[in-house]
């Protein structure tokens, strides 16, 4: 595990520097949200009191901008209409960095995109209420899909990975499809693809990569891919009947089936709280193309691939992942709750990471000695003031110099662990000085949290050095009745 960890934390951190060519059907996700504020007289529906539209890339633009996210370079190609919807689209893409030269205007055809009324439920609960989509998927012209093939040997030359993004709405038709591919082996380019839902996979034949969900490998293969082993049979029947290199068979909360020549194995993910499954597959094929760019090999890609389609559809909608994301996550795995605890080393190189993600650092110390509501509900408090919290925890010690010579109960290491074990925790560390000044010093928090029972931000160590550089002191309210030593006393007069 060890091995893996350092190896997913090298591959993620070199991502970045590669060209990927992206050609595929683009679309604007379009989301319209609305406070649901009462059953219309008209007919039984919601009425929406519209808060706010949201534009976002779908589709190979959503590819693009996940590749973006990464400070991978997407060079777009694709075709959209001449219409306000693809100057959204063309512009967020090209704000994100991507090449959007490749985009060609199709008067008559609109921009493929889908509406989607969101309901909120006070204000912030988010329901999709319904979903409308725009569209032309008529295959293109003879005289567009020159155009086309033209664009993408011109652009072939100057990219190291190839793309094909399929949605079946006209653009990736057999011809086509077949053209890119052989184009692409030819020029010594791996392409990767995602395809659409069909039982004929012929117009992929050739193509280095294929990345199928459940369902969509279920429709190729013929029969049903539930578990690793009939995702075993579905991946061999695709290698061998289309001339893959590799066969990649996403299957949701399982992971995902790998298959080369010399490899097939289930990559597992961890369980999630899914939010939104759209745009897991463009994910997926983004990271991938991203990784095998940049070198990596396919286990590790895939790994990669899982762990940041995870994170993706815990968002909503189509969203991006940044590299912060991806290698907090593999941190977090690797860690584990029990690998909160860590030295002051180890934090200030964890502080620096989540500080480059713009988060707000949260400190607070104590004994922690025998821990009650009290401790819980203060340790809330002090996730509620920002993303990070640190917990510096007194040392057997201190603990003794402060409490006397029959305190701790517990030792350092068992309180630093019941510490880890609390959500709100996010780091602890032990330190063995009478105060935790010189902690604060280092950590340098954004927010110091203290009891209110220290009456006043004067009387909170260290207040004046966090102040100084911007930062501020929260007084978090007392549960009456609850402290380490009320518990303590209690369990002494109770009679054996």
């Amino acid at each position: 595990m060890c091995v893996m960890y350092e190896n997913l934390l090298q591959a993620v951190t070199n991502l970045g520097s590669a060209k990927v060519l992206v050609a595929g059907d683009f679309m604007l996700d379009v989301y319209v949200y609305g406070d649901a504020v009462r059953i219309s007289p008209e007919a039984p529906v919601p009425v929406l009191k519209i808060a706010e539209t949201e534009h976002r890339c779908g589709g190979a633009g959503s590819v693009a901008a996940n590749l973006a996210a990464f400070g991978t370079k997407a060079v777009c190609l694709g075709v959209i209409g001449d219409d306000a919807d693809g100057d959204i689209l063309k512009s967020k893409l090209a704000q994100a960095g991507a090449d959007v030269t490749g985009l060609l205007k199709t008067p008559g055809r609109p921009t493929i995109s889908k509406q989607r009324l969101i309901g909120l439920a006070q204000h912030r609960h988010r329901q999709q209420l319904v979903r409308m989509d725009r569209e032309c998927t008529e295959p293109l012209s003879d005289e567009l899909n020159a155009m086309i093939l033209r664009a993408y040997e011109e652009r072939l030359a100057r990219v190291d990975i190839v793309c094909l993004q399929d949605h079946n709405k006209g653009l990736l038709g057999p011809a086509l499809c077949q053209q890119m591919i052989q184009s692409a082996r030819q020029a010594d380019k791996k392409v990767l693809i995602d395809p659409s839902l069909t039982s004929d996979y012929s117009k992929y034949v050739g193509a280095t990569v294929i990345t199928p969900n459940r369902k969509e490998s279920s429709a190729a293969v013929g029969f049903e891919v539930t578990d690793s082993e009939t995702a075993r049979k579905a991946a061999e029947a695709l290698a061998q009947k289309l001339g893959l290199e590799a066969v990649v068979i996403t299957l949701d909360k399982h992971g995902a089936y790998l298959r080369t020549s010399d490899t097939s194995l289930m990559i597992p993910t961890r369980p999630r709280s899914v939010y939104d499954v759209t745009g897991a597959g463009d994910m997926v094929l983004a990271t991938l193309a991203a990784t095998l760019a940049a070198g990596c090999d396919y286990e590790t890609a895939v790994h990669l691939s899982n762990i940041a389609g995870g994170i993706e559809v815990e968002k909503f909608g189509t969203a991006t992942v940044s590299i912060e994301e991806i290698v907090d996550e593999i941190v977090a795995e690797h860690r584990g709750k029990g690998h909160k605890v860590c030295s002051v080393d180890w934090l200030l190189r964890e502080l620096a990471r989540h500080r480059k993600q713009n988060k707000t650092i949260v400190f607070t110390n104590g004994c922690f000695d025998v821990l009650h509501r009290g401790h819980v509900e203060y340790l809330q408090f002090c996730k509620q003031q920002g993303d990070v919290v640190v917990v510096g925890l007194n040392s057997d010690r201190s603990v003794k110099t402060i409490k006397g010579p029959d305190r701790p109960i517990n030792n350092q290491h068992d309180r630093a662990v019941v510490l880890a074990a609390l959500e709100a925790v996010d780091y602890v560390t032990i330190f063995d000085e009478p105060t935790p000044l010189n902690l604060i010093h280092n950590v340098r928090p954004d927010v110091l949290v203290k009891g209110a029972d220290w009456g006043s931000k004067e009387g909170v160590v260290g207040w004046e050095f966090v102040e100084s550089y911007g930062g501020r002191i929260a007084l978090a309210p007392l549960v009456e009745g609850k402290s380490s030593s009320a518990t303590i006393e209690k369990m002494k007069s109770l009679k054996i």
